[in-house]
């Protein structure tokens, strides 16, 4: 991956913007329209609804910046101590359009957003930005935060759940495997002939923001691309703790988090944490696996941060007395 332009091993394959097949977040112009069609002008006039209704899908992290700062590293001159210095979210989302493909086309072209990640059913991540810039994916945690979208068709009130009849099909064996709809134009997967199978085969139902949801479970592909992935960032990045936001007994948050909380904390989330009409990453999204995963590649113990945690809500509560 590439964070203040210098490159960085994560360990699973990343497709960067500038790479063959990639999506690129810099151009102004749309990336699945006919090429003569696809310039900003246009694409303003057919999407009166932007937004952000700029050609640049992504801007500079000037919330976090001292004037002396942002004035220094407008014209892209970022280092990396400065960007760890103001860099301590990582926000999850699943993308709700199902591929990676798919999500690029509606970020990109019809909403005018952005992310610095996506992560594909085959668990190919592409980047689209450099980690410096400030993508549109996260409202008031923009400037602070890195984000990734999770191909997932998302998750849904138990009666309204038809995509999930419309995407997940059981194959001759009787195990689940996602169906593309017939009305879908080309998923773009970069694995050749990839069959992708939830880990878990049958839905799953949770509480998020005080409602329930279901939801299938992400790949077997994704969880291994994002443990690397987010132990990776939180090497380089190490005001991103490697950890979730936990109550008072240990246990996920499953609503958005106070303003006063959220403005303190450092490490992973979801996008419903940060926005209370939001659920990603659903309530399949398998937290204690990808953290006890990517803190065993950073060579910490599973159990180290939540004990750190607990000493932290110890000493406020104190605080607070």
């Amino acid at each position: 991956m590439v964070v203040a332009g210098q490159f960085i091993h994560t360990g699973t394959p990343i497709v960067l913007w500038m790479d063959p097949g990639g999506y690129d977040a810099y151009r102004v112009e749309q990336r699945f329209s006919p090429i003569d069609q696809s310039d900003w002008e246009t694409s303003k006039a057919a999407f009166k609804d932007l937004k952000n209704p700029t050609p640049n899908r992504y801007g500079l992290r000037s919330a976090v910046l001292t004037a002396e700062q942002a004035e220094r590293v407008r014209g892209g001159g970022w280092d990396l101590p400065l960007l760890q210095s103001v860099v301590d979210q990582f926000v999850y989302h699943f993308d709700a359009s199902g591929t990676s493909r798919q999500c690029f086309k509606v970020l990109h072209d019809v909403r005018d957003l952005s992310v610095h990640f996506m992560l594909g059913l085959d668990g190919t991540i592409y980047q689209t930005l450099d980690v410096k810039e400030r993508a549109w994916h996260a409202t008031t945690s923009n400037s602070r935060s890195v984000g990734i979208e999770i191909a997932n068709i998302g998750a849904y009130e138990p009666d309204k759940a038809q995509p999930l009849n419309d995407w997940y099909k059981k194959d001759s064996d009787g195990k689940v495997q996602i169906r593309f709809p017939a009305q879908m134009e080309e998923p773009g997967l970069r694995t050749t002939n990839f069959v992708a199978r939830p880990m878990r085969l049958s839905p799953v139902t949770g509480q998020l923001q005080g409602h329930e949801f279901v939801q299938y479970d992400f790949t077997p592909e994704q969880y291994r691309a994002l443990m690397k992935l987010t132990a990776a960032l939180c090497k380089v990045l190490p005001k991103i703790r490697c950890d979730y936001p936990r109550d008072a007994s240990g246990q996920l948050i499953t609503r958005k988090l106070p303003d006063a909380d959220l403005d303190h904390y450092q490490g992973l989330l979801g996008h419903y944490h940060i926005q209370e009409n939001k659920v990603d990453p659903g309530p399949a999204f398998q937290w204690d696996y990808v953290v006890n995963h990517a803190r065993e590649l950073l060579g910490k113990s599973p159990g180290s941060e939540v004990a750190g945690n607990a000493r932290m809500r110890a000493v406020f509560e104190h605080l607070q007395q």
